[in-house]
């Protein structure tokens, strides 16, 4: 039996499960077995990216899933150089055919890539795209604190969701204290420190992780979930995808929680957002 994965309920009335499975770097050759494995683990939220090339891949394991669209929580997300107007729509219709889907869930600006200088006039395009039913919720994915004023300034809808980077290690608290002031909610991509900070062998982690018998990773996912965070691990393994979905049936103290918190080291392993363009 599939165990219940929470729900959040974001600004727009929709909702989202909480732990969904990312794809990011899944070679698009591999994507439909491993999303097809995902979903027969119980995993019901998907992340992708056009710029991942494996848009398709998710279709077709979604297609041959045998569930039901409502049961499915879908996002995809729009590439820099398709930022704009009429490109933005082009991109949206492009990841819809390949999914195979009439509509997604989610629908996000991947970077603001502030050079460029199109990340309002893309978020009125999705604003448009939200309007037509073709995207549930809208929503943008590594902004800073001066992209998500300008957009609050600027345009009539603010996000769903705010994706970034976010673990223990750098927890971005300027970033996660505006979306609560403003009813964003954070979704954490990276959400194990993704190998460069040594989080799973960190002995805060790994006392909790014993306590609990349960593993190191597990203990951080979990830390995610009671912060509220919305966080979607990657693995290319079943049997991790198994293990990183099975942390509903214990919880961290508040103790453990503070000690985890306190591994902020205030330093970002992907890149900066005003150099991505």
């Amino acid at each position: 039996m599939t165990k219940p994965v929470p729900t959040i309920t974001l600004n727009d009335g929709h909702t989202i499960p909480q732990l969904g499975f990312g794809v990011f770097k899944v070679d698009p050759t591999e994507t439909t077995r491993i999303v097809a494995d995902a979903l027969e683990v119980g995993y019901r939220h998907i992340d992708t990216a056009a710029v991942y090339g494996n848009e398709e891949g998710v279709g077709r394991a979604l297609a041959s899933a045998g569930l039901d669209r409502s049961e499915l929580f879908v996002t995809t997300k729009l590439w820099n150089d398709e930022q704009g107007t009429q490109s933005a729509l082009d991109a949206f219709d492009a990841s819809l055919e390949k999914l195979g889907l009439d509509y997604v869930d989610l629908y996000l600006i991947h970077w603001p890539a502030p050079a460029n200088d199109k990340f309002v006039e893309s978020w009125r395009t999705l604003e448009k795209i939200r309007e037509s039913g073709r995207a549930r919720s809208i929503g943008v994915s590594n902004f800073l604190v001066p992209h998500l004023d300008r957009l609050l300034t600027e345009t009539d809808v603010v996000p769903a969701v705010n994706q970034i980077e976010l673990h223990p290690a750098y927890q971005q608290g300027e970033i996660t204290a505006f979306a609560r002031q403003h009813g964003i909610h954070i979704e954490a991509w990276g959400p194990l420190g993704q190998g460069k900070y040594p989080l799973l062998e960190e002995p805060v982690v790994t006392t909790a992780a014993e306590a609990h018998g349960k593993t190191a990773a597990q203990v951080i996912i979990r830390w995610h979930l009671q912060a509220g965070n919305i966080v979607f691990p990657k693995s290319n393994r079943r049997e991790r995808m198994v293990e990183n979905f099975d942390v509903f049936d214990f919880e961290l103290s508040h103790t453990e929680v503070a000690t985890i918190s306190a591994l902020e080291r205030g330093g970002r392993v992907g890149s900066h957002p005003n150099d991505v363009n």
